[in-house]
Protein backbone atom coordinates (compact mmCIF):
# COMPACT_ATOMS: atom_id res chain seq x y z
CA UNK A 1 0.00 0.00 0.00
CA UNK A 2 1.19 3.44 -1.04
CA UNK A 3 1.46 6.63 1.14
CA UNK A 4 -1.22 7.97 -1.05
CA UNK A 5 -3.54 4.92 -0.53
CA UNK A 6 -3.11 4.68 3.31
CA UNK A 7 -4.25 8.25 3.70
CA UNK A 8 -7.30 7.60 1.85
CA UNK A 9 -8.04 4.43 4.12
CA UNK A 10 -7.03 6.66 7.22
CA UNK A 11 -9.02 9.63 5.92
CA UNK A 12 -12.31 7.15 5.10
CA UNK A 13 -11.79 5.51 8.31
CA UNK A 14 -11.55 9.02 10.24
CA UNK A 15 -15.09 10.35 8.18
CA UNK A 16 -17.47 8.57 10.39
CA UNK A 17 -16.00 9.63 14.07
CA UNK A 18 -15.30 13.27 12.75
CA UNK A 19 -19.56 13.02 11.62
CA UNK A 20 -20.59 11.80 14.86
CA UNK A 21 -18.45 14.68 17.14
CA UNK A 22 -20.04 17.32 14.85
CA UNK A 23 -23.68 15.52 15.31
CA UNK A 24 -23.26 15.58 18.55
CA UNK A 25 -23.27 19.35 19.07
CA UNK A 26 -25.94 20.92 20.93
CA UNK A 27 -27.88 23.26 18.51
CA UNK A 28 -27.90 25.56 21.07
CA UNK A 29 -24.27 25.70 22.64
CA UNK A 30 -22.36 26.41 19.71
CA UNK A 31 -20.94 30.01 21.74
CA UNK A 32 -20.10 27.59 24.69
CA UNK A 33 -15.86 27.81 25.08
CA UNK A 34 -14.43 26.37 28.17
CA UNK A 35 -11.83 29.79 28.83
CA UNK A 36 -11.98 33.56 27.44
CA UNK A 37 -8.68 32.32 25.57
CA UNK A 38 -10.34 28.92 23.69
CA UNK A 39 -11.93 28.86 20.53
CA UNK A 40 -16.18 28.49 20.26
CA UNK A 41 -17.46 25.50 19.57
CA UNK A 42 -18.97 27.10 16.59
CA UNK A 43 -15.38 27.90 15.60
CA UNK A 44 -13.89 24.42 16.03
CA UNK A 45 -16.40 22.99 14.16
CA UNK A 46 -15.58 25.39 11.48
CA UNK A 47 -12.21 24.77 11.63
CA UNK A 48 -12.98 21.27 10.55
CA UNK A 49 -15.07 21.89 7.73
CA UNK A 50 -12.50 25.23 6.20
CA UNK A 51 -9.54 23.06 6.69
CA UNK A 52 -11.58 20.04 4.50
CA UNK A 53 -12.65 22.66 2.29
CA UNK A 54 -9.08 24.39 1.78
CA UNK A 55 -7.53 20.52 0.88
CA UNK A 56 -10.19 21.20 -2.22
CA UNK A 57 -8.30 24.14 -2.64
CA UNK A 58 -4.91 22.32 -2.23
CA UNK A 59 -5.57 19.55 -4.53
CA UNK A 60 -6.76 21.85 -7.16
CA UNK A 61 -3.88 24.23 -7.08
CA UNK A 62 -1.22 22.88 -5.25
CA UNK A 63 -1.95 26.00 -2.47
CA UNK A 64 -4.29 26.91 -0.14
CA UNK A 65 -5.04 30.86 0.73
CA UNK A 66 -5.99 30.81 4.32
CA UNK A 67 -8.50 32.83 5.41
CA UNK A 68 -10.50 32.84 9.08
CA UNK A 69 -13.85 32.67 8.62
CA UNK A 70 -16.86 33.08 10.39
CA UNK A 71 -19.25 29.89 11.14
CA UNK A 72 -22.25 29.63 10.17
CA UNK A 73 -25.14 30.01 12.76
CA UNK A 74 -26.57 26.07 12.75
CA UNK A 75 -24.84 22.64 13.41
CA UNK A 76 -26.41 21.34 9.71
CA UNK A 77 -24.69 23.63 8.06
CA UNK A 78 -21.24 23.14 9.32
CA UNK A 79 -22.20 19.25 9.01
CA UNK A 80 -23.29 19.98 5.58
CA UNK A 81 -19.90 21.75 4.85
CA UNK A 82 -17.55 19.11 6.20
CA UNK A 83 -19.13 16.61 4.32
CA UNK A 84 -19.21 17.76 1.03
CA UNK A 85 -15.89 18.86 1.28
CA UNK A 86 -14.67 16.03 2.69
CA UNK A 87 -16.26 13.80 0.25
CA UNK A 88 -14.68 16.33 -2.51
CA UNK A 89 -11.20 15.63 -0.92
CA UNK A 90 -11.58 12.27 -1.18
CA UNK A 91 -12.75 11.71 -4.40
CA UNK A 92 -10.07 13.91 -5.48
CA UNK A 93 -7.41 11.60 -3.96
CA UNK A 94 -9.06 8.67 -5.51
CA UNK A 95 -7.90 10.47 -8.86
CA UNK A 96 -4.47 11.87 -7.62
CA UNK A 97 -1.53 10.19 -8.86
CA UNK A 98 1.60 9.20 -6.78
CA UNK A 99 3.47 12.28 -8.94
CA UNK A 100 1.02 15.31 -7.97
CA UNK A 101 0.83 13.34 -4.29
CA UNK A 102 4.57 14.07 -4.22
CA UNK A 103 4.64 17.70 -6.09
CA UNK A 104 5.29 20.84 -3.59
CA UNK A 105 2.52 22.90 -2.23
CA UNK A 106 1.83 25.27 -0.28
CA UNK A 107 -0.05 26.75 2.85
CA UNK A 108 -0.13 30.82 2.49
CA UNK A 109 -1.46 33.01 5.73
CA UNK A 110 -1.92 36.83 5.31
CA UNK A 111 -0.13 36.81 2.07
CA UNK A 112 3.12 34.83 3.34
CA UNK A 113 3.90 31.07 3.00
CA UNK A 114 3.50 29.72 5.99
CA UNK A 115 4.33 26.06 5.34
CA UNK A 116 5.88 24.87 2.06
CA UNK A 117 5.90 20.90 1.21
CA UNK A 118 4.28 17.97 -0.81
CA UNK A 119 1.00 17.93 -0.95
CA UNK A 120 0.64 14.55 0.65
CA UNK A 121 2.89 16.06 3.72
CA UNK A 122 -0.03 18.53 3.54
CA UNK A 123 -2.81 16.33 3.57
CA UNK A 124 -1.49 14.47 6.16
CA UNK A 125 -0.71 17.32 8.62
CA UNK A 126 -4.25 18.93 7.92
CA UNK A 127 -5.70 15.52 9.05
CA UNK A 128 -3.48 15.14 12.32
CA UNK A 129 -4.34 18.73 12.76
CA UNK A 130 -8.33 18.21 12.35
CA UNK A 131 -7.71 14.75 14.49
CA UNK A 132 -6.38 17.14 16.87
CA UNK A 133 -9.33 19.44 16.97
CA UNK A 134 -12.18 16.84 16.77
CA UNK A 135 -10.45 15.62 20.17
CA UNK A 136 -10.77 19.26 21.78
CA UNK A 137 -14.23 19.50 20.40
CA UNK A 138 -15.15 16.74 22.05
CA UNK A 139 -14.43 17.65 25.66
CA UNK A 140 -16.56 20.53 25.08
CA UNK A 141 -19.76 18.18 24.83
CA UNK A 142 -20.54 17.04 27.67
CA UNK A 143 -20.19 20.71 29.39
CA UNK A 144 -22.68 21.69 26.75
CA UNK A 145 -25.28 19.51 27.29
CA UNK A 146 -24.39 16.87 24.75
CA UNK A 147 -22.91 13.41 24.79
CA UNK A 148 -19.37 12.38 23.61
CA UNK A 149 -19.65 9.63 20.61
CA UNK A 150 -18.17 6.42 20.76
CA UNK A 151 -14.73 7.52 18.56
CA UNK A 152 -12.20 5.14 19.06
CA UNK A 153 -14.05 2.98 21.42
CA UNK A 154 -17.18 3.10 23.98
CA UNK A 155 -17.53 6.53 25.62
CA UNK A 156 -18.99 7.01 28.92
CA UNK A 157 -22.00 7.96 26.71
CA UNK A 158 -21.93 5.70 23.83
CA UNK A 159 -20.83 2.14 24.02
CA UNK A 160 -20.58 2.01 20.17
CA UNK A 161 -23.66 -0.45 19.99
Amino acid sequence: MSNLEFCIARRKAELPAFLKVLKALPAGGLDYRPHPKARTAADLAWLLAAEEASLVSLLDSGRIDWQEQKPPASVDAIVSAFERSANAVNERLEKLGEQAWSKPGQFVVGGQVAWEDTVGNLVWGFLFDQIHHRGQLSTYLRPMGGKVPAIYGPSADDTGQ
